[in-house]
């Protein structure tokens, strides 16, 4: 199993979540989060935003459908410019369901 948290522009978030609904994938966490990249922040005359909101969405899938869900996740959240986001992907050793107790996905 495998996490895969994309932190997207607010903006995109609801394309994204949708993109994966069509294609599957029910089960996410959308948290509205705020931090930079490698722009650090941004200016506007003479103000400057050191951090950005953004949204992170989380969710764990099998293996065989990361690379579906990472295609879904860069066409829904691509402008083109700085701040679209980056994808993070970790491996997951187990899942547990706490009301049911049952492990897996």
């Amino acid at each position: 199993m495998k996490m895969i948290r994309a932190i997207v522009r607010p903006e995109s978030s609801d394309a994204v979540t949708e993109g994966l609904t069509e294609g599957g994938f029910f089960s996410l966490t959308k948290i509205n989060v705020f931090g930079r990249g490698k722009q650090k922040g941004i200016t506007f005359g003479t103000t400057h935003y050191d951090e950005l909101p953004k949204t992170m969405i989380m969710l764990v899938v099998e293996d065989e459908s990361v690379e579906e869900v990472l295609k879904i996740i860069k066409y829904k959240a691509y402008t083109g410019n700085y701040g679209d986001g980056k994808v993070f992907v970790t491996s997951v050793d187990d899942a547990y369901t706490i009301r049911t107790g049952i492990k897996g996905l």
